[in-house]
């Protein structure tokens, strides 16, 4: 039986970025799709997305939606060394 592969973020389409919100809170690693980054606009259009993202959370959570103060791609994680 082949072992499968498990693929990192990055190879599957989409980036990982690390928020910080106005009021101190953090979520790490919220996934962005890599179609819409790139180009001369940068990680903005990942700024947008999350902030649509969050609204959406917000109204199921009955509770305002949390300003983004800062947006940083995260570090790719190191690869875990194979089993011999």
């Amino acid at each position: 039986m082949a072992k499968r592969i498990k693929l990192l973020p990055q190879d599957r389409g989409t980036v990982l970025f690390d928020v910080v919100f106005e009021d101190g809170s953090r979520a790490s690693n919220r996934r962005v799709p890599m179609e819409i980054l790139g180009g001369l606009d940068g990680d903005e259009p990942a700024r947008q997305f999350i902030e649509q993202q969050e609204a959406e959370i917000a109204q199921k959570a009955g509770r305002p939606p949390r300003a983004i103060q800062s947006l940083t791609r995260a570090a790719k994680p190191e690869p875990k060394p194979a089993r011999d």
